[in-house]
């Protein structure tokens, strides 16, 4: 295959602007892998975060491309691939690398996109989706059951701290397929918000004493453990003292987080209680990755039951535009995703 290729890219730790410039043009895929060429992007903080700080990325990996979150059409396909084929259209989760016009990612975290939604929406979903999922459902995490079509609720309750986040908006929509009852905590002013997701409980988490409105809340209620959605230290110590105060055994005193290993969460925890940390993409090694992209996904979109939240901003057109979305992610977004379409 031939076609011409462009990406944005971050020359060097912590340099700005992104640079946009001729890239190599998609070869031939592996097996496993799927080329998709891109007709939306959506960015993450971490993507902002990279750059202004050089975390992650090594020395000898300059210039380098940054974004997880693709949607667009399928290109070409290895020999092993059989769930989507050329001109389907997709959204899909890489490692990193998709802030170009041509992507390669592996089949295992690629899912078509049904007709009832558009590429900007489906966009918003892949990272934040694959983050939720393995915070809630690895078994190294909180091991809850996983989602279904035609889930029965279970009566149990989690609590999502930051419920109105990327993350927390997947979040709060995995749990209801899987089941769960959802103690959502997140601004007032995101309470509607949340509810429209499926939050069964809501609270807001600028209340003086929305730890002890949380516990009294719901103690007594099958409890089923935290998934703390916010990075905050202070914020994961209160979620430790709210597992405390309303697990009963090892498995639900348990926070899951979004820290990934390596970003060692040092505050206080009360005795019994342990925390998990999160990496991405890590479902597509485990028993999750299949059961939420390959199963789960497409069909939960066709029918409505999973929703393209939060909503895309769509603040230009091309990779030239990356810059000034990473730019608004670094000052902060609540319940809205910054998507570029590509020409």
């Amino acid at each position: 295959m031939s076609s011409k290729n462009e990406a944005a890219y971050l020359d060097a730790a912590r340099s700005n602007p992104l640079t946009v410039k001729n890239a190599p043009e998609p070869e031939a895929p592996p097996a496993t892998k799927v080329v998709i060429q891109a007709k939306a992007i959506a960015l993450n903080p971490m993507d902002a975060i990279i750059q202004q700080t050089g975390m992650i990325v090594p020395a000898e990996a300059y210039p380098y491309i940054l974004g997880c979150d693709v949607a667009g059409e399928v290109a070409a396909v290895g020999s092993s691939v059989s769930k989507v084929k050329p001109g389907d259209r997709v959204l899909a989760c890489a490692e990193r690398g998709c802030f170009q016009k041509f992507n390669t990612v592996d089949q295992s975290l690629v899912a078509k996109i049904p007709d009832n939604v558009k590429d900007i929406e489906a966009c918003v979903l892949p990272l934040a989706l694959c983050t939720a999922a393995v915070t809630l459902f690895q078994k190294d995490t909180l091991a809850l059951d996983l989602p279904q079509l035609d889930a029965v609720p279970n009566g149990k309750v989690v609590l999502a701290w930051g419920g109105a986040s990327a993350v927390g908006t997947n979040g709060i929509q995995l749990l209801k397929a899987a089941g769960y009852d959802v103690a959502a905590v997140a601004g007032e002013r995101n309470h509607q918000y949340c509810r429209a997701l499926g939050a069964d409980h809501l609270f807001d988490h600028k209340s003086a004493n929305v730890e002890k409105e949380i516990v009294e809340s719901l103690r007594g209620k099958p409890f089923a453990g935290v998934a703390c959605f916010i990075m905050s230290p202070d914020v994961i110590a209160t979620c430790a003292r709210i597992a405390d105060q309303l697990g009963d055994n090892p498995k639900n005193k348990f926070v899951g987080t979004v820290l990934a290993p390596g970003m060692d969460y040092e505050g206080p925890l009360p005795e019994g209680v342990s925390i998990g940390y999160t990496w991405g993409d890590s479902l597509k090694y485990n028993e999750v990755g299949p059961a939420i992209w390959d199963k789960w996904l497409t069909p939960a979109l066709a029918d409505g039951s999973m929703k393209c939240k939060p909503d895309p901003e769509v603040i230009g057109k091309g990779l030239g535009s990356v810059q000034a979305g990473l730019d608004q992610v670094a000052g902060g977004v609540s319940a809205k995703k910054i998507v570029i379409e590509i020409e």
